[in-house]
């Protein structure tokens, strides 16, 4: 039995209608295993459309692997990566970059998102064989607040991190979800602002179970086939990951999720705003609105509506939006946080 639509997290729904087909069109007869399928070379020149001719895209399982993967090519193993202390790397990846070999230097951010003056004071005893050497900037986008990074934000991060002998990654499990907000293609936020690595999601944008790998610099990734092996990450039948990341790309498909599931939010956020008891805490840039309500409220709500509690010290709760949220999901929800919090 389904569970009730509710606002819990964008991987609780279901698979968008166009990538389901593209899947079952993928199972006619044979095809080479490996990635060695027409599907995934469709997939990897879909990539180069959206992200530039030097764009190499290696599709992975999940996300937690496409993290890991790209901080490992882009590293040594002493060797650190800086990112915000909210990011999915260093809060809900259950230690897999450690165990990768990589330790995570954490930065404190009012919004999540972080800027070279925020990362700067990490940058001490550059050289000394003591201490971990920082070597890569990772950024989330849209951030875990909701908040994104601008193309200018972005380029400005990359300019500052290139000219300290630094790479910058982007964790792009809502990347779509951030181009769509802004109105700008992906390789604004990615090739043409300086990045040099993309975890690129799709499981949470419509697809079944898909995300890349997508090395934007060639002096970067060598090797990485015989990584994303070693990593047990190659897949045999590839080409179901590939249909389902060749539809998104295909026809604006990731676009058009992206932008459905950011108006829900945004729907969500009129439709509460003027609560009293009810504060919402971050801007709605994205898929997802933040907001602190009492516990009390909370717990009844949760009763019918699945969500999660962000922070129970403060009260604060996360409702995400997903591409298959309806206004008619909204609009019922909206009503009864008025009605709980009377």
């Amino acid at each position: 039995m389904t569970e009730r639509p509710g606002f819990a997290s964008d991987n609780h729904a279901g698979v968008h209608p166009v990538v389901m087909e593209a899947v079952v069109a993928a199972n006619e007869g044979h095809a080479a295993a490996y990635g060695g399928d027409p599907w995934t070379a469709r997939t990897v020149q879909r990539f180069r459309e959206h992200f530039g001719a030097a764009a190499r895209a290696f599709p992975v399982f999940n996300g937690t692997a496409a993290n890991v993967l790209c901080l490992e090519t882009l590293t040594q193993p002493w060797q650190a990566v800086v990112c915000a202390r909210t990011a999915h790397l260093h809060v809900d990846e259950c230690g897999a970059p450690e165990r990768a070999g990589r330790k995570l230097l954490i930065v404190d951010t009012p919004d999540g998102r972080l800027t070279p003056e925020l990362v700067e004071p990490l940058l001490v005893r550059i050289g000394d064989e003591h201490v971990v050497q920082p070597r890569v900037v990772s950024i989330t986008q849209s951030t875990e607040l909701g908040t994104v990074y601008t193309p200018d934000a972005i380029a400005a991060l990359a300019q500052w991190a290139h000219a300290h002998g630094l790479l910058l990654h982007v964790d792009g499990a809502r990347l779509c979800n951030a181009a769509a907000g802004l109105g700008v293609p992906l390789r604004a936020l990615t090739t043409d602002a300086g990045v040099d690595a993309v975890s690129f999601g799709a499981t949470k944008n419509g697809a079944m179970g898909a995300e890349a790998v997508v090395l934007l610099r060639d002096d970067v990734g060598d090797g990485f086939r015989y990584r994303r092996k070693q990593a047990m990450q190659l897949g045999s039948k590839m080409r179901y990951i590939s249909a389902q990341l060749e539809a998104l790309l295909s026809h604006d498909l990731w676009r058009r999720n992206a932008e459905h599931s950011n108006a829900m939010a945004r729907r969500l956020a009129d439709g509460v705003r003027d609560i009293d008891g009810v504060r919402i805490t971050q801007p709605v840039e994205a898929n997802v609105v933040f907001a602190i309500v009492d516990p009390a409220v909370t717990e009844r709500l949760q009763q019918d509506w699945p969500f999660y509690v962000w922070d129970e010290h403060t009260g604060e709760v996360r409702w995400m939006a997903a591409w298959d949220t309806t206004p008619e999901d909204v609009d019922a929800f909206a009503a009864d946080v008025r009605t709980a919090v009377r």
